[in-house]
């Protein structure tokens, strides 16, 4: 029984990434949708990512001020490593001060 939904997805899976090749033969020539495509994968990840940053840490605060030491060490030049510790470090010393 469970093979039917895994056959089943695996057909849908592969029908949403096969049907856009399908039908878009042609390079696309819009600048505008070019850069909708091209910042679609980020806006996904911002959109799936500081929710969590709100929901992982016992305070709203200790999320919000996460978010914003990432963001100014990503802007500084910090890579991603260098952004998730500082985030990380934040929450540590705001839920060490018990805000």
């Amino acid at each position: 029984m469970e093979y039917k939904f895994l056959a089943l997805m695996a057909i849908t899976t592969f029908l949403l990434r096969a049907i856009p090749f399908v039908l878009l033969k042609s390079k696309i020539k819009s600048p505008f949708i070019n850069s909708v495509l091209y910042y679609l994968p980020y806006s996904v990840l911002a959109a799936m990512t500081v929710p969590a940053i709100f929901f992982a840490t016992e305070s709203k605060i200790a999320g919000g001020a996460a978010l914003l030491t990432s963001v100014l060490a990503a802007v500084l030049g910090g890579g991603l490593v260098t952004s998730a510790a500082v985030a990380s470090l934040t929450v540590l010393i705001i839920d060490l001060i018990k805000f």
